[in-house]
């Protein structure tokens, strides 16, 4: 099989707005029947944002990465998964966080994406717990400091 052709963007908040809600707003509010109330919060316009486009410049996939090293909002359009798009995503805001020199990031893991998470360095953390009428699990990553091969001792 072909791999899928798509690219990865940091997005602008103000500018790719409409490109964030056709992912998000399809993938958590009409398909996960999350209220479209709780898919919009405060951290959004001061996140780091990262979209995933196919071919033809489309939204099909994003996430973010919040100021204090929450990775969330991750979505990718239903035609588009199981073909590495969640994956580099996921991948590229690790990144993100590394470059900042973030310690460790953590995210809120549907139980259904657990394994998903796992294999990329997660570990579940704690009881699950409900968010948006779906169960969750915390979930941390401890990242290497920049130039080293150990996670940081003090993380």
């Amino acid at each position: 099989m072909t791999p899928a052709a798509f690219t990865l963007v940091d997005a602008d908040y103000g500018a790719d707005l409409e490109h964030l809600r056709a992912v998000r707003e399809t993938v958590f509010v009409q398909e996960q029947r999350v209220p479209l109330a709780l898919e919009w919060d405060e951290q959004d316009p001061q996140a780091r944002h990262v979209l995933a486009l196919n071919s033809d410049g489309q939204p099909i996939g994003t996430g973010r990465l919040t100021g204090d090293g929450r990775i969330g909002r991750m979505a990718v359009l239903a035609a588009w998964r199981g073909r590495g798009v969640g994956s580099a995503l996921l991948l590229h805001l690790v990144e993100l966080a590394r470059a900042k020199g973030m310690a460790c990031v953590e995210l809120h893991a549907q139980v259904s994406a657990i394994d998903f998470y796992a294999g990329h360095g997660f570990h579940a953390w704690g009881e699950p717990f409900d968010e948006a009428g779906i169960q969750h699990r915390h979930m941390r990553q401890v990242l290497a400091a920049q130039g080293s091969s150990s996670p940081r001792p003090d993380a």
